[in-house]
């Protein structure tokens, strides 16, 4: 259960055999966008995950700050204790990230670290502040954090005419390393939510390298098929059990929520 529902935390908060290297546009979302997760583990809630955009200047231009925070409730808090923060500047035409947030305490492991990217001469700058260290690594063109990949792929110029079996690969730099992010495209369904039945594109999500996800795991994600590409709900079937997150709440959209009549 405690890796899966950080799996969980890292979609939530922070997830097509095509890659993609032109500026995008930002149509998916706006400043001002907000949604929560609720996360059960059963018939558990476990804890909520939230994501949020907002404005800020890097490089002496308005940028995309987005804000993501998981943590733990009840007595899940009480076994397990997550609290997560993780946020990201990024580009509004391109998408790709000048600077990374991690502070994180999951079950007493704690990590504390900014990543700065240097996307011209592929490079990025990481300051670990709690081992007191700076490390530069070497990154492909267009690398992202795990909270920008997010974004970038609800922009992915490709998502809407995938076919089922296609899958979006981009590189994303985690845990010092940076790693194959693949969503493979499983189809559509009529979700039944909370705001009523939604039209949905299921992905399953795999990262080759094994450090976030697994491809033996069994990891669904379902996103709104209109113009928002919210996510609406993250599952993994679990060896006992499943851990899922349901949209509890959301604000400010760039674009109505399509439902079906």
């Amino acid at each position: 259960m405690k890796k899966a529902l950080l799996v969980i935390l890292f979609i939530a908060t922070a997830s097509f055999n095509t890659s993609f290297t032109a500026p995008i546009k930002s149509d998916a979302f706006t400043v001002g966008e907000w949604f929560q997760f609720r996360i059960h583990y059963g018939l558990i809630n476990a804890g909520y995950a939230e994501l949020e955009v907002k404005e800020a200047v890097k490089n002496n231009k308005k940028v995309f700050h987005a804000k993501g925070y998981g943590y733990t409730t009840g007595m899940t808090k009480f076994f397990f204790k997550v609290e997560d923060d993780y946020q990201s500047y990024f580009d509004k035409e391109t998408g790709n990230p000048y600077q990374f947030v991690r502070k994180i305490n999951e079950g007493g492991y704690t990590k504390n670290q900014e990543g700065f990217f240097d996307q011209l001469n592929k490079k990025i700058l990481v300051k670990d502040y709690k081992r007191k260290t700076e490390k530069t690594f070497d990154i492909p063109a267009n690398a992202q954090d795990i909270l920008s990949s997010f974004y970038y792929l609800r922009n992915h110029p490709t998502v809407d005419k995938l076919k089922v079996g296609e899958s979006v690969n981009i590189d994303m730099f985690f845990d010092d390393e940076t790693t194959k992010f693949k969503l493979k495209f499983i189809g559509r369904e009529d979700l039944k939510t909370k705001f009523g039945v939604i039209s949905t594109m299921k992905f399953r999500p795999y990262v080759q390298a094994g450090r976030v996800f697994k491809e033996e795991e069994s990891l669904t994600v379902w996103i709104s098929d209109d113009k928002n590409k919210l996510p609406l709900k993250v599952q993994a079937s679990l060896a006992v059990g499943s851990l899922k997150a349901e949209l509890e709440k959301y604000k400010g959209l760039k674009h109505p929520l399509v439902k079906k009549q």
